[in-house]
């Protein structure tokens, strides 16, 4: 103990250059190179005790005077202190921990993981143990192999924890031990940030990019728009990510499986609209996007119900299983026999929407009447849309004072290409003067308890000023007999 106690005050008190200029086994290098230096000193601490040993066996035949053995002493004193002041300095040498692996992958469940192997790589432990092979008591009490209170985090650029559990501890780290820790990631990142505090509070940082779990060969399918609704007619797009998870393949192939025949459907690069294939990851990239469309029929079928999902799944085949899967979409695969075949697959949904869509039919829009007649018309209601409708309405906003007759006001349903057929009366006031009117005709109706609404018409009403028989014939004899009377005239002006 007193050895112990002596050896922390000759490192921590005295100077270094004393030290070195008192000391004849001192090197200027041995503080950069600490490890030749211990085997420095341990050699010269060996050689002074055994020179000591032999020293006092002369002293005790009388051969050696008491002044050169205490000059012995003394020497053998120093080697031991610089010894142990060597031993020290690499006991306390800085503390290092690295990340040996940081592997992401994905469970069972989904949710995806961070594998961290964590190994102490502490400067000069290996040698250092061959060169005092445990027997030292102050190396035994140190334990310079181990490295305690470890605390793990993994973050993102901003410095956000994005690991759960937030922070894991390891209560020691042994040298050529190797710790596991197991974090699930919650933000999915390729490239993350290792926190790493340990021992009496050393720290350090790293920006990590992640490997991928090479065992699974696969490539790991995820949408965020995993079900849709989509209008007959109309296409519906799917978005889809993907990740690698594979050590030997590159390229895939894209495969779609339970989807009916009648829907046309193909793969596309979100960025360039090219139609896809197959695909191939580059070295520097493990995610790409990629997008499905899948267009719907114009009318339902016995395949294509309304309102009734479509389960369906999109395949990723490595290119060595291609030929397994060549008449992948004339058959229907169950979850089961999918998951057993441990390629990446995505299961999504479709569900084929329809909506009426109204027209409004009418042969003629002008309409001349007398100020007693009035404007009768048909119009057609047609239903052009993919869905039933339901409730028409037809209504129709008139002049001032004009009485109207709809018939039928309400029609109670319109189902898919139906047609049928309003009768329309307008009559205009008693004493109307001449002149246009105008007619605005609505439509409007119900699909899926959504509101449609028809195109609008306009009706021009022109009514007419009526006429007076009677003074129309008195004027008809005027004009006869002027003209008559010219006609006598010119005879009589001619015979004279």
């Amino acid at each position: 103990m007193r050895i112990m106690i002596f050896c922390f005050i000759a490192l921590f008190l005295l100077p270094d250059f004393s030290a070195g200029q008192g000391n004849p086994y001192f090197n200027q290098r041995d503080d950069k190179y600490r490890l030749l230096g211990l085997k420095r000193a341990k050699e010269a601490f060996e050689f002074s005790r055994k020179e000591f040993e032999r020293q006092q066996d002369l002293h005790k035949k009388g051969l050696l005077s008491q002044a050169e053995l205490d000059r012995s002493r003394v020497s053998f004193s120093d080697a031991e202190v610089n010894y142990q002041q060597s031993l020290l300095a690499v006991l306390f040498e800085t503390q290092f921990i690295s990340v040996e692996r940081a592997v992401k992958y994905q469970s069972r469940d989904g949710k995806k993981h961070v594998r961290l192997t964590l190994i102490n790589t502490s400067g000069g432990n290996a040698e250092f143990q061959k060169l005092v092979g445990m027997e030292d008591q102050l190396f035994r009490s140190l334990q310079p192999d181990i490295i305690p209170n470890i605390y793990v985090s993994i973050a993102n650029t901003d410095n956000s924890i994005i690991s759960q559990p937030y922070e894991a501890k390891i209560d020691e780290l042994r040298f050529g031990h190797p710790k596991d820790l197991d974090f699930v990631l919650l933000q999915d990142l390729d490239a993350v940030v290792v926190n790493l505090i340990y021992g009496n509070g050393s720290s350090r940082t790293m920006k990590i990019f992640l490997q991928k779990d090479a065992t699974q060969n696969r490539v790991i399918v995820q949408s965020q728009q995993f079900s849709q609704e989509a209008e007959l007619g109309k296409t519906a797009t799917f978005d889809l990510t993907l990740e690698l998870f594979s050590g030997t393949t590159n390229t895939f192939a894209l495969e779609v499986v339970n989807l009916p025949q009648q829907l046309n459907r193909y793969f596309k690069d979100p960025q360039t609209q090219a139609r896809l294939s197959q695909f191939k990851f580059l070295e520097n990239a493990n995610t790409r996007r990629a997008a499905l469309d899948v267009s719907l029929p114009d009318r339902p079928s016995s395949e294509i119900r309304m309102d009734a999902p479509i389960p369906f799944f999109v395949l990723v085949i490595p290119r060595d299983r291609m030929e397994e899967f060549r008449t992948a979409g004339a058959r229907v695969w169950t979850q089961q026999e999918i998951e057993r075949l441990q390629i990446g697959y995505v299961k999504l949904e479709l569900v084929p929407r329809g909506k009426g869509r109204l027209l409004v039919r009418a042969q003629q829009l002008y309409h001349a009447i007398g100020a007693d007649g009035t404007v009768r018309l048909s119009v057609e209601l047609v239903n052009e849309g993919t869905r039933r409708l339901d409730n028409v309405k037809v209504e129709a906003d008139v002049p001032l004072n004009w009485t109207k007759r709809i018939d039928p006001t309400v029609i109670q349903s319109l189902d898919i290409s139906e047609e049928k057929r309003i009768s329309l009366e307008f009559t205009p006031p008693a004493g109307i003067p001449p002149g246009r009117y105008e007619i605005r005709l609505r439509t409007t109706a119900l699909s899926d308890n959504q509101p449609v609404n028809g195109e609008d018409k306009t009706i021009t009403a022109e009514v007419e000023a009526s006429t007076n028989a009677f003074g129309t014939i008195i004027v008809v004899l005027l004009i006869l007999g002027t003209i008559g009377g010219i006609v006598w005239y010119g005879i009589k002006v001619s015979r004279r």
